[in-house]
């Protein structure tokens, strides 16, 4: 009989920071851009899920999981697509200054 107690278990407290985050009393299309979106219009939009995020009581949760899970798409802890992208081009090219100077 397999030895059940090593078995992964549930981690909703992981996640439940996720139930007092403030975009979920707002329209979820402000944090995801449709298809197409440039420009002034896309800013706007991201603009306004930033104001969101922005007054949400997990934003520091919201941010730490975008970055560790590389969310690729929508506005996550205040951060838009191309700011996460910037932080982990920033974050590799240190790694690698690093891994130089080591």
């Amino acid at each position: 009989m397999p030895d059940l107690s090593r078995q992964l278990r549930p981690t909703s407290d992981q996640w439940e920071w996720q139930l007092r985050g403030a975009c979920r009393a707002a329209d979820p299309e402000v944090f995801f851009h449709p298809e197409l979106e440039r420009g002034a219009a896309r800013q706007r939009r991201d603009a306004e899920a930033v104001a969101v995020c922005n007054r949400c009581p997990v934003l520091d949760a919201c941010r730490e999981h975008v970055m560790k899970y590389r969310e690729p798409y929508g506005v996550w802890g205040g951060l838009t697509e191309e700011d996460r992208e910037r932080m982990w081009s920033q974050r590799r090219r240190e790694e690698r200054l690093t891994r130089r100077a080591g």
